[in-house]
């Protein structure tokens, strides 16, 4: 049976950086052969690794350290003054987690999404192609959360389920839902989800400090950063 000690992994040639102009990256990948269960992707996701479709990965750059992986302890977890007015927000949403699979409502969503929001990213342009090896395939637990406004989708969240508690992988939304802030309201809902299965834990990928599209998850207090090895309480900036 695959473990940490019998895992092998590879890193990527030196590419451009997507967060950070004028920089160079490399990326450490499990061995894409290796059976990953929930208990050894929960024990990478404690190591600072991420999932992206099947592949499970982690920044290795020799000179950079900006990325820095982030999470919630949901029972520690406060909601502050903005965080109510979200939730106040959409409390006319209907939520449900369902088994992660393609449908088309999914991908029109996603595809709207990254056309409005991300045109200037790595994911642009869309596809279904895309969409399912990003988010479907690869899943070992996977979950998509629906928001939906009296049937219509106007949210969707992919979440992982862990041994100590979810990943929060992506999330996307009808971009003239805005005001809603439903990135903002898809983690909320998911700490509380933690919460209800008795869980500690809302992993929310990594965090740049020099990037302002991340500057969202440092608003959740407290939230803790993977530091040379240990977790730790950020402390706010």
């Amino acid at each position: 049976m695959t473990n940490l000690k019998t895992l092998a992994f590879f890193a990527t040639p030196p590419h451009d950086c997507s967060y950070l102009p004028d920089r160079e990256a490399v990326t450490m990948f499990v061995d894409p052969r290796a059976d990953i269960n929930k208990r050894l992707y929960s024990q990478l996701t404690a190591l600072g690794f991420r999932r992206s479709g099947s592949h499970y990965y982690r920044p290795h750059c020799e000179s950079c350290s900006a990325c820095i992986p982030v999470r919630l302890n949901a029972n520690l977890f406060r909601l502050d003054r903005g965080q109510r007015r979200v939730l106040s927000r959409n409390t006319d949403l209907d939520c449900e987690l369902v088994p992660a699979g393609f449908f088309e409502e999914y991908y029109q969503l996603y595809e709207l999404y990254i056309q409005q929001r991300h045109a200037d990213g790595d994911m642009y342009p869309p596809s279904r192609e895309q969409f399912t090896s990003f988010l479907v395939e690869g899943a070992t637990d996977t979950h998509f959360l629906e928001m939906r406004k009296q049937g219509r989708l106007v949210g969707l969240a992919v979440v992982d389920a862990l041994e100590d508690g979810l990943s929060a992988i992506y999330t996307v939304f009808d971009p003239s839902e805005e005001r809603r802030s439903l990135g903002t309201f898809a983690i909320l809902w998911q700490i509380e989800e933690v919460r209800r299965r008795g869980g500690s834990y809302l992993y929310l990928g990594y965090w740049i400090k020099a990037c302002r599209k991340m500057n969202y998850k440092t608003r959740f207090k407290p939230i803790e950063a993977l530091i040379e090895g240990h977790w730790q309480e950020l402390e706010p900036t």
